[in-house]
């Protein structure tokens, strides 16, 4: 009997040379599943080893328990503070499994082995090393801060935390996510590192505020080095204490639940930080024992560790995490960074100029597997998480259901849009933009995969590079930001900074999300304190000062953005189909598109402005303006009237006054 084919190949037909390789996908993830029901009952149950590794109380003995996988290890011992830093006194012994553990009774422990000591494991590597370690599934890892020197430290507190979001729904985040992408340690002004209290007390009202949905969590997972913004994970299933307590981040999470606000985590699974003190490289003394052997095992641009996503230990140590985070601290899904790199041999380093790129050899189909086997677990466990890839190959398939022949993300991040936008300010003048291509860059996606768009993230602002706001308007932002001056350069960059936003937001994806600040146009870049700058906290933080001054223009940005998301939550646009286009001139710079019941006028014209300008719309009728970047409260001139009526000719066309640099924003006036 012939197999259906499967869903994505029904769709795509241009994919129909290619179907064996993704059929073969497909049957490669049947196998394993199967392999995982057969082993554990279902992947839900596969992802619970962290609940067997790592350091637990057995009710049953009356005592604790660690358990530590090192294959390849000669010896291991546990020591700590509980018995002195005695580096031979408590031997680890390998149990039935193979794995090493050790029994401490609590009568016998119960005034050593407490609450906030710390710990760590000694392990006698197969290379001949001796080495001082952290445990690999370790909850808490603290810094000493005389001598710099990180260890485990025993988190037991007296009572579990007392969660309150049962309420909380993910429906409405799901369908139209408007996400706020933030970084705890630098969303405080002060020149130093904030906490999860102060993000929960001072900035989760602000994005509330805003009307964001959702927030995206960046450095959550602990890291030795706060300069690698949190990209070079050493402790898998430790927060980064350098914010605060575990029960601080839990109290955070439940908060933004309260508020309505969905919460979710950026993973790192891409890569690990090569440090073999604090992380997990050669822990067991061999190359290989999470990591690839060899070239294929680092990777030369993020000089870091590459997980070898077909050993079974490893997908088992990586699924675990998953659960562990959404389970433990409620998070509502992830945004996996670095999906490229983990997709293709070559880390995404070539030109994707051919679909056969998609599924010849340079593509490491163990990793394909880890995704369909990451989002089979989200979506089993928590049915309407959020799933992103931080993806820029356009990889087919990549938001689409396993079932269907695809990956299995809910979303994928449009990352040629930033990049478009960061060319386009650096290398051309208004007059020499192109809206052909600004039109093509904005909607270029899969059809029936969903997007998230956006003007830029954390990437466009880093150090050698700029914030939007910054490159539109550079030092005058120091000088001439004041409501009581008029400058032309400011001009320019508050109206360009508006058109960029609500274009991304209302042309590019299915989703939204803004960087931290950028609602109201941060100025400079993102820095965190390193040698090179000699340890200053100055560009790594947030200047809250600027939108609240009210004789300063940031607050009209910030206004902007208000009622910018407010439109799209009212007429839920993102939900809508993509974008039609109405109108495009490329002479006079103006783009006319209808999506949902709205209609976009874009006028990126940087002097002229135009008179009864005719464009046809999508039904007859009478048309008034809902909304226009020109009006005084959003930095604007009051050059339109938002009482006129604009009735359609024979023709269904609307005779439009159209400013330079302005959007207006157009609907059907319905008859009572």
């Amino acid at each position: 009997m012939s197999q259906k084919p499967l869903q994505i190949l029904s769709d795509e037909s241009w994919l129909e040379p290619f179907a064996p390789a993704i059929q073969s996908r497909f049957e490669r993830f049947q196998s394993a599943i199967r392999a995982i029901n057969d082993f554990s009952g279902s992947i839900l149950e596969f992802a619970r080893i962290h609940e067997y590794y790592g350091i637990h109380f057995d009710k049953i003995r009356n005592g604790w328990i660690y358990r530590e996988w090192a294959p390849a290890a000669k010896a291991l011992f546990l020591m700590g503070d509980f018995n002195w830093w005695d580096r031979n006194s408590h031997p680890l012994r390998r149990n039935h499994r193979g794995d090493w553990e050790i029994f401490l009774p609590f009568e016998q422990y119960k005034h050593t082995f407490i609450h906030q000591s710390r710990i760590k494991v000694r392990v006698i590597g197969a290379n001949e090393t001796d080495l001082d370690r952290i445990p690999a599934y370790i909850r808490r890892v603290i810094q000493d801060e005389s001598t710099h020197d990180f260890a485990g430290q025993l988190w037991f507190p007296e009572s579990e935390f007392d969660w309150s979001d049962q309420e909380f729904s993910l429906k409405e985040a799901q369908q139209m996510p408007l996400i706020y992408e933030c970084h705890v340690g630098m969303a405080q002004e002060k020149l130093g590192v904030g906490t999860y209290q102060e993000f929960e007390e001072l900035i989760l009202p602000r994005i509330k505020a805003g009307g964001y949905n959702a927030i995206q969590m960046m450095a959550v997972m602990e890291h030795p080095y706060y300069g690698s913004f949190g990209y070079h994970v050493s402790n898998f299933f430790a927060p980064s204490s350098r914010f605060g307590t575990p029960e601080e981040l839990k109290s955070l999470i439940n908060t933004a639940h309260q508020m309505g606000i969905a919460v979710i985590m950026d993973i790192v699974h891409s890569h690990a930080v090569k440090n073999v003190l604090e992380g997990l490289n050669e822990f067991d003394g061999s190359e290989d024992q999470y990591f690839h052997p060899g070239a294929r095992g680092y990777h030369e641009g993020w000089d870091s560790k590459l997980f070898n996503y077909g050993k079974w230990e490893v997908q088992q140590f990586l699924l675990s995490n998953i659960r562990y985070w959404l389970e433990e601290f409620h998070f509502d899904g992830f945004r996996f960074d670095g999906a490229t790199s983990m997709l293709y041999h070559h880390h995404g380093h070539v030109s994707f100029d051919s679909a056969e790129k998609y599924f010849d050899a340079g593509v490491d189909e163990e990793a394909v597997l880890y995704f369909q086997l990451a989002n089979t677990l989200i979506h089993g466990l928590k049915p309407q998480a959020i799933s992103i890839a931080e993806e820029v190959s356009g990889m087919p398939g990549l938001s689409r259901k396993v079932e269907d022949g695809g990956l299995g993300f809910n979303f994928r991040l449009a990352m040629g849009i930033p990049d478009f936008w960061i060319k386009t300010l650096k290398h051309k003048l208004d007059e020499q933009w192109d809206m052909f291509e600004l039109w093509h860059e904005l909607t270029n996606r899969p059809k029936r995969e969903k997007s998230i768009a956006y003007a830029e993230s954390h990437d466009q602002a880093l150090v050698g590079d700029k914030s939007i706001a910054f490159w539109l308007m550079d030092k005058e932002m120091y000088f001439s930001m004041s409501v009581l001056e008029q400058n032309l350069v400011v001009d320019r960059g508050i109206a360009l900074h508006k058109l960029i936003r609500i274009i991304t937001l209302t042309l590019g994806g299915e989703g939204y999300l803004n960087f931290i600040g950028n609602e109201f146009g941060h100025p400079e870049w993102v820095d965190f304190p390193r040698l090179g700058n000699d340890w200053s906290y100055q560009y790594a933080r947030r200047q809250w000062s600027l939108v609240d001054t009210p004789h300063l223009r940031y607050r009209q940005l910030d206004a902007w953005d208000k009622v910018m998301i407010q439109l799209a939550t009212e007429h839920q646009l993102l939900s809508s189909p993509p974008a039609e286009q109405l109108f495009l001139d490329p002479d006079k710079k103006i783009l006319a598109y209808t999506r949902g019941e709205l209609i976009f006028v874009f006028s990126f014209h940087p002097t002229e402005s135009f008179f009864g300008l005719p464009v046809r719309m999508p039904e007859a009728g009478t048309y008034h303006i809902l909304l226009n970047s020109d009006e005084k409260e959003f930095g604007g001139f009051e050059r339109l009237d938002k009482s006129i009526a604009y009735p359609t000719d024979k023709d269904q066309q609307v005779h439009l006054y159209v400013p330079n640099r302005v959007v207006m924003v157009i609907k059907l006036k319905k008859m009572i």
